[in-house]
């Protein structure tokens, strides 16, 4: 049977495939993906089902209930302008380069090239995080503990040790070697294609919704009470009061700001439509739809299942006290039948997983893209797509060793895990603030999908709000963040000017691309495209 696609089958549109040989680039990946599929992938990715449960505490117990009933909305309508924003960009340079190019087009080499880091370091802790979290939150106290019989302290470091002595127990071993075997089945289904990941990631846009809705109904149906008010009155739960989440602070506002990070955290990651632009039918048209979608439809579904979280706890003083195991004391207290738990804490595993796999597909088309570009040592081994499966396999499994070599390091790891949505939000905002001051002089031609008046308004705000972000994820405990940016910027600032300035092409523009398109017929060729 034959490996090669039948490009009437895969190769999409004229237009999508014209589009992207404009751009000087090759249609070397498989463009299936229809605008569910697109939708579902950054769905996925945000994932309110992990998020919105590991991550709940960072709201609770901040300011209470008022952080679901206002903060969330408030932090996803940001989300959506910054959605919006990127949504514009993309429509008009629909490739799997996303950020990176957008900002090397509109703000120049240097600009996509720092670009490029912040968006992969964030890709890579979203990867990571999501799939400790699924290990240690999830999966071991869930699954294991409660079907299985395992003892946590067997298969979960103790992280309050120092890391010398974490290392020489079996539980850091152990759960070295779950990490491992997470991330290399992720990435063995992306490598074996688009096709699979499309059947996985279309699975689980339903799968959140359907666990989303019982769930919700569940903690409805079974609540001692219902009090509305709870979502709207402020409680100031730093410190103690709130489990040690976060250092008791007398600013009630500052406390605010400090749950804003529960939605940021969660609904990130949308990013995905961007870097599988090259991958979808109608790019220019359905990658801003699915950016756009999956996090409207993220705020929708995830607000209605944390303010049922808040409405269900018999006593919101005692919720907040349980710190970061709040929701799982809700779910032991409350009174819904236990195969309908048990069935929810599997369908929740599943989502966290199916999520982290989502975050795979779009960390490696970022490495697959930046490369192709001369963005990386030993780029041409890195921008390689295998011409029986039509991914980037070599992309795909270095940026599984890179997510895993980020878990093993156990002192820091949230905290550098709390820095992806940073990373990720600064990462959006390069683009859009470049896009803002091309607007008009160097950026004149743009997508199907065009924000028009509202699109510098949108971009001030996304860039503002990024920088806001920034400021409130740095705040302690996270405070080791601003040391890790600064070096960070040191090491980008002495990699640029020593070595990436005078080496890195950069993307392909003007008389570049027009000599590129012999060499893109003989890539296409390469990989059986028509």
């Amino acid at each position: 049977m034959s490996s090669q696609h039948r490009p009437e089958e895969y190769s999409g549109s004229r237009d999508d495939v014209q589009q992207l040989h404009s751009m000087g680039y090759a249609q070397e990946l498989s463009r299936r993906m229809s605008g569910f599929s697109n939708f579902a992938i950054s769905f996925s990715i945000i994932c309110i089902l992990a998020g919105g449960i590991t991550s709940f505490q960072l709201g609770f117990s901040a300011v209470g209930g008022a952080a679901i009933g206002i903060g969330w909305p408030l932090s996803c309508a940001f989300s959506l302008i910054v959605a919006a924003s990127m949504g514009q960009i993309a429509s008009a340079y629909p490739t799997a380069g996303g950020l990176y190019h957008w900002a090397s087009i509109l703000g120049g080499r240097g600009f996509g090239w720092s670009t490029a880091w912040f968006n992969m370091l964030g890709l890579i802790f979203v990867v990571s995080s999501v799939d400790v979290g699924l290990w240690q939150i999830l999966f071991v106290p869930l699954i294991g503990q409660n079907f299985l019989g395992w003892d946590p302290t067997h298969f979960i470091p103790d992280t309050t040790k120092p890391f010398l002595d974490q290392i020489q127990t079996s539980a850091y071993w152990v759960q070295a070697l779950a990490i491992a075997i997470i991330l290399g089945s992720q990435a063995l289904f992306n490598h074996m294609g688009i096709r699979a990941t499309t059947i996985l990631t279309d699975f689980s846009g339903y799968l959140i919704f359907v666990v989303a809705i019982i769930l919700t109904v569940g903690m409805l149906a079974y609540a001692p009470s219902i009090d509305i008010s709870r979502l709207f009155t402020f409680t100031n739960n730093t410190g103690d009061a709130g489990g040690g989440v976060w250092p008791q602070t007398n600013s009630l506002l500052m406390a605010f700001l400090l749950a804003l990070l529960l939605p940021a955290y969660t609904v990130t990651g949308f990013d995905a439509s961007a870097h599988t632009s090259e991958e979808t039918r109608q790019a220019s048209v359905n990658v801003p739809k699915g950016m756009i979608r999956s996090v409207f439809w993220s705020f929708l579904f995830g607000y209605v299942m944390i303010c049922s979280f808040v409405l269900a706890m018999p006593s919101v003083a005692d919720g907040a006290k349980q710190g970061g195991s709040v929701f799982f004391w809700l779910m032991g207290g409350i009174g819904m039948p236990a195969i309908v738990k048990s069935l929810l804490y599997i369908g929740i595993v599943i989502s966290n997983y199916l999520c982290a796999l989502a975050g795979m597909t779009s960390l490696s088309r970022m490495i697959f893209a930046f490369a192709r570009d001369g963005g990386f040592p030993a780029s041409n081994w890195l921008r390689l797509v295998s011409p029986t499966h039509r991914t980037p396999v070599h992309a795909i499994w270095i940026g599984a060793v890179l997510a895993f070599i980020s878990t093993l390091y156990t002192p820091q790891f949230w905290t550098l895990a709390s820095g992806c949505a940073i990373f990720l939000y600064l990462s959006y905002a390069a683009p859009i603030g470049a896009g803002l001051l091309a607007e008009g002089k160097t950026w004149t031609k743009k997508g199907p999908f065009n924000l028009g008046a509202l699109s510098k308004p949108f971009a001030i705000i996304s860039v503002l709000g990024g920088l806001l972000l920034f400021f409130i994820g740095v705040q302690p405990p996270n405070n080791a963040l601003i040391t890790y940016t600064i070096v960070l910027l040191i090491v980008m600032a002495v990699l640029w000017f020593g070595i990436a300035r005078s080496k890195f092409p950069g993307p392909p523009v003007g008389d570049i691309i027009a000599k590129r398109q012999a060499v893109i017929a003989a890539e296409e060729k390469a990989v059986g495209e028509a």
